[in-house]
């Protein structure tokens, strides 16, 4: 081969290479976590290859460890639900403390839907769950500049089985960290 096709190919098997990462649900995989565990999809903390070094210390209550894995990063909803349950406001309310102590940090609320439905449904199903847990946030002092929402509907599942325990775990809100955030 001459130059030209040897740097083409390079150039394409670089480019393809740059388009997988099979470490963007976390360390282990999509179910490396469990319900307050975090795995942060949205590229926040959590995603993409941060190390747990980055994270800090799960006792350490300034660290984002600690937000993800003591108060929970994520919220459960009932079926075809997108009212946040007395489980979820007390998740949210420690997650509302935190972040108002910790104003370098901004959130995006992922919503989620289990396989059951269309696509489209659970996308704005996923919508609404995101936009309930906002709101909750906000009512607790969040500055809402602070908090954007994503709907992955059933995109991203938590768990991928066909059975009530994985639909359970996959119909949810997260809040993934975001760091630079102004108040």
């Amino acid at each position: 081969m001459t130059f030209l096709p040897k740097a083409l190919m390079l150039v394409a098997v670089l480019g393809l290479a740059a388009c997988n990462n099979p470490n963007r649900f976390g360390a282990g995989g999509a179910n490396a976590y469990g319900a307050n565990g975090g795995a942060g999809g949205a590229g926040g903390y959590g995603a993409g290859g941060v190390g747990t070094s980055a994270l800090g210390s799960a006792s350490d209550p300034n660290s984002v460890a600690y937000f993800q894995q003591t108060l929970g990063d994520r919220i459960l909803f009932a079926y075809d639900q997108s009212t946040v349950s007395d489980e979820g406001r007390q998740i949210l309310q420690g997650q509302a403390q935190w972040l108002n102590a910790h104003p370098q940090y901004a959130v995006i609320v992922e919503g989620h839907a289990d396989e059951k439905g269309t696509r489209d449904y659970n996308l704005a199903l996923g919508a609404r769950r995101a936009s309930s847990a906002q709101d909750f946030l906000i009512s607790q002092g969040v500055t809402p500049s602070r908090i954007r929402t994503v709907s992955y509907g059933k995109e991203r599942p938590a768990e991928t089985c066909s059975a009530e325990s994985c639909y359970a775990q996959n119909r949810r809100a997260v809040t993934v960290l975001q760091s630079g955030a102004g108040s």
